[in-house]
């Protein structure tokens, strides 16, 4: 598996949208030279994004009507973004991952044509799971996207080219579509934000349904400001769309704040994370940074949205996504995926009885889900429980998928509103993301609650090595009860710090455990040519924290420089020689974990 650090690309462009309109506006990039950079870069994609792209000529349309317009008066100005290929865009074929399904629109999609009156570009159309069914990113005609981290890795779906087209910095953002998490999971396995808008404030028309009760369009960013601007141009009340309904009164205020915030938090009986146990470490942390900023965390019962979600593929919703596509399927059906073909053709057994009895039932959870909700302001969860490679999927592409599900399906059935953010990395580098969910119409909130959290966090953007994270945020080394999940792991979250990665020192330390406690503390002191490699973790810490956390160091402890097993000099937990008379010497084993391990 690829390491973070070797796949992260170095940012040498603006990387969100209020970044590119400042560097239009100061001369630094030509709105021309850019987007036909851009152009190029998508027609080079190695990580099959993307199913079609514009012309030159159609490139050249925008820009031409870019020349006439003030930069200031729209506030998506010469910004580029790529479309889920289950949404018209006039002038290339919509295919919803289906050849034979193929179309040329008349015109694009309500919410298309209300982001290119602000200013925005479409480079071409994003690959998707066939009929935006599934949460894999696997299950297309044309191949897997391969993930922006890792290529072995799934990107999520259904809105997988989407995802890693804003992730590789192709384009600034992308729409996707949502009815079970298409526009959640592949944002976490992505390191991107996602916003899950309420039902109806985004328009559905010009887009090939999936289940029509329930589809939402969404927005992948790499920064929440963005999807604030995205969601003031985009959240436009269609009148065509039946299903559009109009913002109302929200409970949270926009400027939200985690301090003071309820916020649910599942036991961990019902947590799932289907084996893979750095993604609950990383969920736990979360949890603790939740705290830090002043958050109540208050204990959720999740278990009834977990049996509305079972309604989703186990009931008869699945037989909307039959209705959907129904000529198609009924005369077409062979030319469909044969995973696609099973969940859908399923469809026909089921009876107009089968319907209404799921309905009641769904009601039933609504009014009890409901209940629990008053008693939070928000709910947070992971966004989903673990990641798969493309072959694990490849082996068992139904079940394996339908675990990626277990905290996102129930949410359009329960008309909930949701962002997902990213949260951390495990020690292979693959991102890991959480989600915040609340009742309908509080879209402006979870935003505003996305930007502290990302301030919070101050993680890279998308798969892209920002100039931001060197200049206010340092590498730490640890090397004992800082590590993660140990006794006083707690003070680097609560100052925001974020693992970046598992490693060792040169062969020249010596590492020891000093008198006192608890907790137990440990001492790596430099001994050239008599030490050997000690297992340590690097953490990012923001620089104005550092002060903070140089204060809780007791002596004969310190910060200074040490030198990793890479030749590397990194800033770092140290010990005075003189501190260790006395002390254990425990450089046998190691590192401390091994150490705790054998008392």
């Amino acid at each position: 598996m690829t390491n973070l650090n070797s796949t992260l690309q170095t940012a040498t462009e603006p990387l969100t949208i209020s970044g590119l309109r400042e560097a239009y506006r100061n001369g630094e990039l030509n709105v021309e030279q850019f987007l036909r950079g851009k152009l190029e870069q998508v027609r080079a994609d190695q990580s099959n994004a993307w199913l079609s792209v514009i012309s030159d000529q159609q490139l050249d349309a925008y820009i031409t009507e870019l020349a006439e317009q003030d930069i200031d008066q729209l506030p998506l100005f010469g910004v580029p973004f790529a479309i889920k290929d289950n949404i018209d865009l006039q002038g290339l074929d919509t295919t919803a991952g289906c050849e034979a399904y193929r179309y040329q629109p008349t015109e694009s999609a309500y919410v298309v044509k209300q982001l290119i009156k602000a200013g925005a570009v479409p480079l071409g159309k994003t690959s998707l799971d066939q009929f935006a069914t599934g949460l894999v990113g696997t299950r297309s005609p044309w191949g897997a996207v391969n993930n922006s981290f890792d290529p072995q890795s799934i990107s999520g779906g259904s809105s997988s080219g989407s995802a890693v087209a804003v992730a590789t910095n192709q384009v600034c953002f992308a729409l996707g579509t949502d009815t079970a998490g298409s526009g959640r999971v592949p944002a976490a396995f992505n390191n991107l934000f996602g916003l899950k808008p309420s039902k109806g404030l985004l328009s559905c028309s010009g887009i090939v349904p999936a289940c029509r009760t329930l589809d939402c369009v969404t927005f992948f960013t790499k920064s929440a400001e963005d999807l604030s601007t995205l969601y003031q141009v985009g959240a436009s009340y269609d009148e065509s769309d039946c299903y559009a309904r109009y913002a109302i009164e929200q409970g949270l205020a926009a400027t939200t704040q985690f301090s003071g915030l309820r916020v649910g938090v599942p036991s961990d009986e019902q947590l799932k994370f289907f084996g893979n146990e750095e993604y609950r470490k990383l969920y736990a942390q979360s949890v603790a940074r939740l705290e830090s900023l002043g958050a109540e965390v208050i204990p959720f019962d999740l278990s009834p949205f977990i049996e509305a979600a079972n309604l989703l593929y186990q009931g008869p919703w699945v037989a909307e996504r039959y209705a959907a596509i129904e000529s198609f399927f009924n005369s077409n059906q062979q030319e469909c995926l044969d995973v696609i073909q099973t969940i859908v053709g399923g469809a026909k057994e089921l009876s107009a009885a089968d319907t209404f009895k799921a309905m009641y039932q769904l009601q039933a959870f609504k009014v009890q889900c409901d209940q629990l909700m008053d008693d939070v302001d928000v709910v947070l969860t992971p966004t989903a429980g673990t990641i798969y490679t493309i072959d694990e999927v490849s082996n068992d592409p139904i079940a394996l998928n339908s675990n990626l599900g277990y905290y996102t399906n129930f949410m359009n059935l329960l008309d909930y509103s949701a962002i997902a953010m990213p949260a951390g990395f495990t020690e292979a580098g693959l991102p890991f993301g959480v989600t915040l969910f609340a009742q309908a119409f509080q879209d402006e909130a979870l935003i505003a609650l996305g930007k502290e959290w990302q301030q919070a966090m101050n993680l890279p953007l998308g798969a892209t090595q920002v100039e931001l994270e060197s200049s206010e945020s340092v590498d730490l080394l640890v090397c004992g009860a800082h590590m993660k999940d140990l006794a006083l792991n707690h003070q680097l979250i609560a100052l925001g710090a974020n693992f970046k990665q598992k490693t060792t020192t040169s062969e020249n330390y010596s590492l020891y455990c000093l008198a006192g406690g608890p907790p137990l503390r440990p001492g790596l002191v430099r001994s050239p040519n008599q030490g050997q490699k000690i297992e340590v973790e690097i953490w990012r810490v923001p620089k104005n924290q550092l002060g903070a956390l140089l204060v809780q160091i007791p002596h004969p402890l310190g910060l200074g420089s040490v030198e990793i097993d890479s030749g590397e000099w990194v800033k770092g937990f140290i010990c005075e020689s003189i501190g260790v008379e006395g002390a254990t010497d425990i450089t046998e084993t190691g590192g401390w974990r091994t150490f705790l391990e054998q008392l």
